[in-house]
């Protein structure tokens, strides 16, 4: 699953408009990473997933989380038990 989720990361870092990708399990370890988010934001994002699904009704759904700001976006979702962060830039 290592080398797998490894190439994912290595092939979602090849979109332009892309500059970070984490992944992290349920307790917010890093499983792997690139760019502009490390090892250190890991704990952040799993706990920004909780929170947001604690906030639907539907215990099924799982909300994405989105950070704006001028220069990009942190798009947070997880699914199922991984939590994926993407870091966009604005075009």
């Amino acid at each position: 699953m290592e080398a797998t989720l490894e190439q994912h990361l290595d092939d979602t870092m090849k979109n332009p408009a892309i500059v970070g990708v984490l992944c992290t399990d349920a307790q917010g370890h890093n499983l792997g990473c690139r760019g502009s988010l490390s090892d250190e934001h890991g704990g952040v994002v799993s706990v920004l997933a909780k929170q947001a699904a604690s906030l639907t009704k539907d215990s099924t759904d799982s909300p994405t989380v989105c950070l704006e700001s001028d220069s990009g976006n942190v798009l947070v979702r997880t699914h199922g038990t991984i939590t994926v962060a993407v870091h966009k830039i604005v075009s």
